[in-house]
């Protein structure tokens, strides 16, 4: 890590860095907003090269080989400090810092607000786009962090244990079975449903809530649990996934197979209702 970045980056901070050769700045922003304005020296990522692709739980990790090559095309190693912001309150950067948690990668900072913020509040942007630099990163065989990562079997084998909870990032009519979009709507059994968004604040340029540990907290999500998190496609819990790690939770797991999945298998448990 490059001196003392912090976890959690303001634009200020950012924009004093920027001359900075060690750092490797992602856009994960729409390519129409990258084409016409991004951070100086970004390097815009389609969100789809963070999916599995495969139907129907596309927000499965994709396999190590092409996590590893994704790494190596960006250039990231652990001599770097990335960045990484998006244009939507940080669901897309906030699965990328899963893939990197993932890989044993953990030099990575999330822009607060993301391409909102920094052009709102008037920071410099350039509409030119910009090439990695490739790099050849040494990551091993496999994940180096699986325990990142948790299973719809482990989940099953988890449930109703004190020391684990089930964090559903999704809106509560998908929660309650409303809304399905799956073979089975509803959700997992004692699931705490606390959509994405209510850590996210709009008065702030959708940066992160001051009061995210408050919230979390008040609703039984606390550290001293393993928290498995998902959403309909780990797209959602991407951002959630990363709020708890910017606070410090060090048991936090991405459930990528998320409600498209757990939805459409045959052996797991679902509750209706709120």
């Amino acid at each position: 890590m490059i001196g003392t970045i912090p976890r959690l980056m303001e634009p200020q901070e950012l924009e004093s860095l920027l001359d900075d050769e060690r750092l490797i700045i992602i856009d994960l922003s729409s390519l129409s907003l990258y084409s016409l304005q991004h951070v100086p020296g970004a390097v815009h990522l389609p969100y789809r090269a963070l999916m599995s692709n495969n139907p129907p739980a596309m927000g499965k990790c994709p396999s190590f080989s092409e996590v590893e090559a994704l790494i190596n095309y960006l250039g990231i190693d652990n001599t770097k400090h990335v960045i990484v912001y998006d244009d939507e309150g940080g669901g897309w950067a906030g699965r990328f810092t899963w893939i990197m948690d993932l890989v044993g990668i953990h030099n990575w900072s999330y822009l607060n607000g993301g391409i909102v913020a920094w052009i709102k509040e008037g920071f410099p942007t350039e509409s030119s786009p910009n090439l990695p630099n490739a790099g050849k990163a040494c990551l091993g065989d496999d994940f180096a962090y699986p325990a990142a990562s948790i299973s719809a079997d482990e989940i099953i084998a988890s449930l109703g244990a004190n020391d684990f909870a089930i964090w559903d990032a999704r809106n509560p009519a998908e929660y309650s079975g409303e809304i399905v979009s799956a073979a089975r709507g509803g959700h997992i059994p004692g699931a705490i449903n606390l959509e994405w968004s209510a850590l996210m604040s709009t008065q702030s340029n959708l940066r992160i809530h001051n009061e995210a540990q408050a919230i979390l907290d008040s609703v039984g999500l606390t550290k001293d649990k393993r928290i498995a998190t998902h959403c309909q496609q780990h797209h959602r819990s991407g951002f959630t996934y990363m709020v708890a790690r910017i606070l410090g939770y060090d048991k936090i797991a991405g459930y990528g197979g998320s409600w498209a999945e757990w939805g459409n298998l045959d052996h797991t448990p679902v509750e209706y209702g709120l």
